[in-house]
């Protein structure tokens, strides 16, 4: 994908922040500790391209933001796009990631990639903000003691419906194959293996990583039956649907129900009670990187507490940096579309690496499901 296709318009779990330099720049960073000159200070770039290379998702970043970076570094970023953890560990395992400099895979692809050596160890007294990460993110099980990665954002992955064309609110996964009449067609899952095959294992009873190949057929033909109600397996363009009246309920992840919340407010977003995915998404600097201090000024831009809460705030990411939690209103703290209640938490998994005869399973019931 191109930059300039980077900058599109739709929203999505992956879209980070949209606003102005000057915005960002006042964004009031000298009373949290920072200012720009300081970023530039602390965090020296001494690679002479003067550029930074990402890789990250779609709409993750857009010109405002990278110009803001630029502001305060000297360093011109350049984004590339991808649209899952695998297309981007394909790519980086094939030797295509060695022209990045940062990454932002998610929590499972971190460890994956650990595994395959594919990430340095981050220095520590190069990192400026950590201790501003609440306790569960500065020592995770994916990567404990953020050897490898830094956190950006977390969330989870729910239905959002529509209050006003559906009398009986959903509560579980199950609601999609018990009105599977009334919803025929105006349903959308999203586009990932992992999350969909996750989420129908969770409401069998059984764990979102589950390796059990008797479970794993019971979920893939769970969601056989279920295929003719499906309208498209999507993780973005639901969004537009719903608004338009096209869809009932969608599977999608959290930020992005509560940005399309706010733009319709008799939408709702329900976390299923049998449980759901639990999701962070990171920065990592890869093994090969060509500019590693660009890389550390990027992680240290990130880590500011007002940049924090201004994606938040703006496009409801829940953050890990506690410091900008307090900056927040509490109508954003208190939303639990944002910041699921611990109650909430505590029924929720995160998406674990598999080894390859297991993925390879999971990837031919994908692939069975999907066509045709």
């Amino acid at each position: 994908m191109t930059n300039s296709q980077l900058f599109k318009s739709n929203l999505s779990r992956r879209r980070f922040l949209q606003t102005s330099a000057a915005a960002l720049s006042g964004l009031g960073l000298s009373g949290c500790g920072w200012t720009l000159a300081q970023v530039r200070a602390e965090t020296p770039v001494q690679d002479k391209s003067n550029r930074l290379f990402i890789y990250t998702w779609a709409g993750y970043t857009d010109e405002n933001l990278l110009s803001s970076f630029t502001a305060a570094t000297g360093v011109k970023v350049i984004a590339d796009v991808f649209d899952s953890n695998e297309t981007m560990l394909n790519k980086v395992q094939a030797g295509g990631g060695n022209a990045y400099s940062i990454i932002y895979p998610s929590d499972y692809a971190v460890e994956k990639m650990q595994e395959l050596s594919l990430l340095i160890e981050l220095e520590r007294d190069r990192l400026n903000g950590l201790e501003n990460l609440l306790p569960q993110f500065r020592n995770s099980a994916y990567d404990p003691d953020n050897r490898h990665s830094v956190p950006v954002a977390w969330g989870t992955t729910g239905l959002i419906y529509n209050s006003k064309k559906l009398q009986q609110p959903p509560e579980d996964w199950d609601y999609l194959w018990k009105n599977q009449q009334q919803l025929y067609r105006r349903i959308t899952l999203i586009n990932d293996v992992r999350e969909v095959m996750g989420a129908t294992l969770r409401m069998l009873g059984y764990s979102y990583n589950s390796t059990n190949p008797q479970e794993l057929k019971q979920a893939y033909e769970k969601l056989k039956a279920l295929k003719p109600a499906i309208a498209s397996f999507t993780t973005d363009a639901w969004k537009e649907q719903i608004l338009a009246g096209d869809l009932l309920i969608a599977m999608c992840y959290s930020a992005d129900a509560a940005d399309a919340i706010s733009e319709n407010e008799e939408l709702r977003y329900v976390i299923p009670k049998s449980g759901t995915s639990l999701w962070t998404d990171t920065m990592v600097i890869p093994k090969f990187a060509p500019n590693i201090d660009a890389a550390y000024a990027w992680i240290n831009f990130m880590l500011q507490p007002a940049v924090a809460a201004s994606v938040t705030e703006r496009l409801n990411f829940a953050t890990p940096n506690k410091t900008a939690i307090k900056q927040l209103p509490t109508k954003i703290t208190n939303n639990p579309s944002i910041f699921a209640p611990e109650a909430t938490l505590a029924k929720c998994e995160r998406i674990s690496p598999l080894d390859k005869k297991i993925s390879e399973e999971y990837d031919r019931y994908w692939t069975q499901l999907t066509s045709g």
